[in-house]
């Protein structure tokens, strides 16, 4: 390899230097046994693929996912990022990535029970009673089997595949590594683009492939559904979960996916629909910890609940966070452009000023045109949130990654209810649930606290604005103070005057001169040449060429003008 191609395989990490051929020297290396040659063995793979499907011809919407399932779980992950980002792919790309499902060929019984023994360091038949050797479902992470501890317990285990978290954190490194490389090189929206997608595939890496973070979320979300009968989740084993390895209840039921056998085991899909809307609504604007992949493969119905299964994917939104995405689903309800733009800004908190602000708002004044025309209840929230996410990034703007989050599970779950349960309105029910979330007495506390809160910033900015115009009127009585005024718009006719002063001051000049000169040759001034003193004659050339430029400037700029 060349000293060139070296160079543009060097890309920073927090702390340290990454040679992307090269064995990263810290602890990260050492977790996932990140090796020279292995990443050199992983790029030929990759390569091979790429030329496989004839990449270098042009790509299909269907032959990239085909391509993308064939590199493996990263890309897949990589694949149903970019299905929600419309502003990089056109939109029959991203139609045909969100058919991208982590499905793969099942693994040999064999390797589970080993990859089980290895795991718990001891026989599985020390634990299990039995273990089904057809998996329920095998995916490019991890293969599901139904079992039977020894305490008689029905249960599913979850088991990652050998390999695959070092294979998946090789394949991040590679790309961050690429990424940051490009953005330096060519600084286009674009690479910055996908450089933010590497980025939000990096931050959901270690909680995915981390199986003990996924046991923790059923844990938790256990307890969230106490208060609803009818929601529920698998419960973890925790004693039995580790990294590689879930064991939870096995649920038995009935797939959102198939209505007609719901209807058939007597359920009505609507009050199905219904509750499941309204209970991500809290999940989302209450509790700001939600399920963030609701497809149909991870809801069904058992028992008369709804069962969320697969908390691998999970999101989490703060107070502040919830109050701002509730404020600008109101905003731009009430079609107002100041409050949506105070809010995106609050999301990205005050060091993020935009350079351009009547830019910005001229942009949003096209988002409430968009969604602002329509009632509340027909208000497309996850399309509005994808659209804002989108104007920030063209306006620098940082939005947290959580909110993107939110805007692409709620797109999830409109395409679960438009497909299998199309006469519950998603929109209407979030926006109610909005409203009508508060009751009287905590709203009207909430706002007392908030006019406090203000009524407290509001005073202190007061006093410190005084004491600005204290120390401003003591600078000004010493001649100390000096101002700089700026008027916006001002520019245009601030030109425009200038040229004409500029335009009335060569005309003098010129006037000067031929007044001048014609004083000059009839005084007779020596030395003389053609009959004319050379001072007047020097005079009226000068004259001459000046008057030609003016002539010359003021059509040119009218042409232009033009």
């Amino acid at each position: 390899m060349t000293n060139e191609t070296n160079a543009y395989a060097q890309a920073e990490w927090p702390g340290e230097t990454l040679d992307l051929f090269g064995p990263r020297r810290d602890v990260f290396s050492e977790r996932y046994h990140l090796t020279r040659w292995g990443k050199i063995k992983r790029l030929h793979q990759i390569a091979g693929i790429a030329r496989q499907f004839d990449v270098v011809h042009g790509l299909t919407p269907v032959k990239m996912r085909l391509m993308l399932e064939a590199l493996g779980p990263t890309f897949v992950k990589v694949g149903q990022i970019l299905s929600m980002r419309s502003e990089i792919l056109p939109q029959s790309f991203c139609d045909e990535l969100a058919k991208l499902r982590a499905d793969a060929d099942p693994m040999p019984y064999e390797t589970v029970v080993e990859t089980l023994s290895h795991e718990y360091g001891r026989p599985v038949d020390e634990i299990f009673e039995h273990i089904d050797a057809t998996p329920l479902g095998s995916a490019s992470l991890a293969q599901v089997h139904r079992a039977t501890l020894l305490t008689g317990e029905d249960v599913a285990v979850k088991v990652q595949r050998p390999g695959v978290r070092e294979t998946m954190a090789q394949d991040v490194s590679i790309m961050r590594s690429i990424a940051k490389v490009a953005t330096k090189v060519v600084s286009t929206a674009q690479v910055v683009d996908l450089g933010g997608v590497v980025e939000e595939l990096w931050d959901t890496f270690e909680s995915e492939t981390d199986f003990l973070v996924e046991a923790r979320n059923l844990a938790e979300f256990k307890r969230f559904c106490e208060p609803y009968k009818y929601m529920d989740c698998p419960k973890p084993y925790m004693d039995l979960c580790s990294e590689h390895v879930v064991v939870m209840d096995y649920v038995e039921g009935i797939s959102v996916s198939h209505p007609e056998q719901l209807v058939a085991a007597g359920y009505d899909l609507k009050e199905i629909g219904t509750k499941l809307v309204d209970n991500y609504a809290t999940q989302v604007l209450d509790v700001g910890f939600f399920h963030a992949d609701p497809h149909p493969g991870n809801i069904m119905v058992a028992g008369g609940q709804i069962v969320l299964l697969d908390l691998g994917m999970t999101g989490r939104l703060n107070m502040k966070t919830r109050q701002v995405m509730k404020q600008m689903i109101f905003a731009v309800a009430k079609q107002d452009t100041p409050a949506l733009a105070d809010g995106l800004l609050r999301f990205a908190g005050s060091a993020n000023n935009p350079e351009d602000y009547p830019a910005l708002l001229a942009d949003l004044d096209t988002i409430v045109a968009e969604y602002g025309t329509v009632d509340l209840s027909d208000l497309d929230i996850a399309a509005f949130i994808t659209a804002l996410t989108q104007l920030a990034q063209r306006h620098g703007i940082e939005v947290p990654s959580s909110v993107t989050t939110v805007g692409r599970a709620l797109v999830t779950l409109e395409g679960l209810l438009d497909e299998f349960i199309p006469d519950v309105n998603m929109i209407e029910i979030i926006s109610k649930h909005i409203a009508t979330s508060k009751s009287p007495k905590q709203a009207a506390k909430d706002e007392l606290e908030s006019l406090g809160v203000e009524g407290h910033l509001a005073l202190h900015g007061l006093l410190s604005a005084l004491a600005e115009a204290k120390t401003a009127s003591r600078m000004l009585t010493r001649g100390q103070l000096r101002v700089n005024m700026e008027l916006i718009g001002a520019e245009e006719p601030m030109n425009k005057l200038s040229d004409m002063v500029n335009r009335l001051t060569m005309a003098l000049i010129v006037v000067g001169l031929f007044v001048g000169s014609s004083i000059v040759y009839f005084a007779g001034m020596k030395p003389i040449i053609f009959g004319i003193p050379v001072v007047g004659f020097l005079g009226y050339v000068v004259a001459f060429v000046l008057s030609v430029w003016i002539v010359f400037d003021i059509n040119f700029k009218r042409r232009k003008k033009r």
